[in-house]
């Protein structure tokens, strides 16, 4: 299936949005380094329904006036990935969890470590929101877009709660 893409401007930074017939399969950082999410080529093309929808989303997002996505998302990547990042799908908007409250949920309790290096693999941050797992002492841990842009990131969700 091959792989397409768009560029979108945000108040974090550029953004790459990749995208399959079956979902969103990518949001890459400007800096991103390509170990982290490997891709195969993409063909630039912003008309895409499902770059369409996540531009979409994002906008309203990024606008506070959408708190959850319903893109559909096209993970690529282990089992035990896969259930990382769909467990991040579940972590409310506004709220945190730590590494071993991940693991736990998906019936790892002792994995937190594994669940840590699966979070930084997320493909789809924002979306997938691994932003919000921090430390079990409440510390911002790595983060692909810069443990900055995960306060802001943070910071900006806090203040809409309540407001839609």
């Amino acid at each position: 299936m091959a792989l397409v893409q768009t560029l979108f401007p945000s108040p974090v930074g550029a953004l790459t949005l990749v995208a399959s017939d079956a979902g969103l399969v990518a949001i890459l950082w400007e800096d991103d380094d390509p170990a982290r999410v490997r891709l195969t080529a993409r063909d630039e093309r912003p008309d895409h329904p499902m770059l369409a929808q996540a531009a979409t989303e994002l906008t309203a997002y990024f606008a506070g006036d959408l708190q959850i996505f319903t893109v559909p998302l096209d993970f690529r990547g282990t089992d035990f990935q896969r259930q990382v990042w769909a467990a991040l799908c579940t972590i409310p908007f506004g709220e945190t969890r730590s590494y071993g409250a991940i693991a736990r949920a998906i019936g790892h309790p002792t994995a937190s470590r594994a669940v840590g290096a699966a979070n930084g693999r997320n493909p789809i941050s924002i979306i997938a929101p691994c932003h919000r797992v921090i430390g079990t002492n409440g510390a911002l841990t790595g983060f692909a877009g810069g443990v900055e842009v995960k306060r802001w990131l943070l910071d900006f969700e806090q203040s809409r709660i309540g407001l839609l």
